[in-house]
């Protein structure tokens, strides 16, 4: 009887030192946890706020990057007007009959449209007639003795190039000088990008 006395005091102290135990360990400070809370928000905020430009981003370069076939079709039907307007002798052009005439107006019409439109659509014309040779935006069809100007550097646009966006959709077909003095070097502050691209255009 005893035993058993003693066993029930034993279970009924355990509860109550378990309580002491518990009043003993620290408690959390509340600040302390509202902060670590909050810097989590925050990051995880920041992380959704990435995610959705990120998505955004991909998308716009989706739209706009996903037509480049397209685009480099239409371009033929630019590139059949424009030498379709080039084969009009200009003393042909100023005897034309009216309804010649009124042909050739709408023909150039039309090639600014079409132009017009691409240029809506992200796709724009460049023609780098004076410019130094780039082998990233030009392709060199053939070379130009010419002492007057540096060499590498694009006397002639056979076809002018296009870009869509950032990237080259059509390089321009040009011919390059040669035999002229040699072309400034490229300062330090260009990038090394720039830099780079010194050798290809000179084998040019």
């Amino acid at each position: 009887m005893t035993e058993q006395t003693a066993r029930a005091d034993d279970e009924a102290a355990q509860p109550q030192q378990a309580a002491a135990a518990a009043g003993d360990s620290p408690q959390p400070d509340p600040v302390a946890v509202a902060v670590e809370l909050r810097d989590r928000l925050l990051r995880t905020l920041a992380e959704m706020e990435n995610v959705r430009k990120r998505t955004d981003r991909e998308v716009a370069e989706s739209r706009l990057y996903g037509v480049s076939s397209f685009a480099r079709d239409v371009l033929v039907v630019a590139d059949n007007m424009r030498r379709a307007l080039d084969a009009v002798a200009p003393e042909l052009r100023a005897g034309a009959q009216a309804g010649v005439k009124a042909l050739i107006d709408g023909v150039e019409l039309t090639e600014r449209e079409l132009l017009k439109a691409l240029e809506k659509n992200g796709v724009r014309q460049f023609t780098p007639q004076g410019e130094k040779f780039d082998p990233n935006l030009h392709q060199a069809m053939y070379e130009v003795p010419d002492a007057t100007v540096p060499a590498g550097s694009v006397v002639q646009v056979v076809q002018p190039g296009y870009m869509i966006g950032e990237r080259v959709l059509r390089p321009a077909l040009v011919g390059v000088s040669k035999g002229g003095p040699k072309a400034a070097p490229v300062s330090v502050t260009n990038d090394n990008a720039k830099a780079a691209k010194e050798p290809a255009a000179k084998e040019s």
